[in-house]
């Protein structure tokens, strides 16, 4: 008896590890752009208020008002860009829609050039295009990523964006001023916690990225101890000048 070997399991092997990172990151870029600007402008604003030699009150204050008005301005300004870029892509479907319905057998043959261009031979490239084209919203959706580059079932939300990036710039402009609302009476407490943060957003960056989680982390660290460094150093200057 003959025996019929496979390499089914090997190609469910290969399928099970063959994995890849999310390259898009759609959900990624709002949060660690907020939470990153949350503790690095909150933690360098404290930092330049009580280099002016303010009181504890004055710093914790200035801690929260930073959290509340760039949480606020971050929403707002994520909501606009999405919505707009939104808004655009949506206008470009339109257009497109506009011309499958006008000029279904032009469009036909620009998709069938399209594929012939990618290597397709031209005769199976015109019966693909032909085949696609039979449904308005499939051929729209072909058109659009074809053309445009864009899913037209999966445009980003402003809603979500700006909810996601008010929520991410809150956690990470809050640490900073945690170890004062938890009792604290000095500023060291609190510039620990935020480089601590600092470092831990980096190092889950580096989760979806090619660096190494302590690379990411020191350089997230490095970043915002400058930041603060430097406000502080001008605080300091200022309020000796005004002083």
């Amino acid at each position: 008896m003959a025996i019929i070997e496979t390499d089914a399991p090997l190609h469910e092997a290969h399928r099970d590890n063959h994995t890849h990172r999310d390259v898009n990151g759609g959900w990624l870029r709002p949060a660690v752009f907020g939470a990153m600007d949350g503790l690095v402008s909150n933690l360098a604003l404290m930092t330049g208020v009580a280099g002016g030699a303010a009181s504890q009150q004055t710093i914790v204050l200035s801690g929260m008002a930073g959290l509340a008005a760039g949480a606020f301005s971050m929403a707002a300004g994520e909501y606009t860009s999405v919505a707009s870029q939104r808004e655009l892509v949506e206008a470009e479907l339109d257009v497109e829609r506009r011309e499958l319905r006008k000029h279904p057998k032009d469009e036909e043959a620009e998709l069938a050039a399209l594929y012939e261009a990618r290597g397709v031979e031209p005769r199976l490239a015109r019966e693909v295009a032909r085949q696609l084209s039979r449904d308005p919203e499939q051929a729209l959706e072909i058109h659009a990523r074809e053309e445009l580059g864009i899913d037209p079932g999966d445009l980003p939300s402003p809603t979500v964006a700006a909810v996601s990036s008010f929520g991410s710039f809150a956690l990470g402009a809050l640490l900073p001023v945690l170890p004062f609302l938890l009792g604290a009476a000095a500023l060291w407490p609190a510039v620990l916690l935020a480089l601590a943060g600092l470092f831990l957003c980096g190092a889950v960056v580096a989760k979806v990225t090619a660096r190494s989680w302590w690379y990411s982390g020191l350089r997230q660290l490095a970043l915002g101890g400058a930041a603060a460094g430097v406000t502080y150093a001008l605080g300091t200057l200022f309020g000796t000048a005004v002083g």
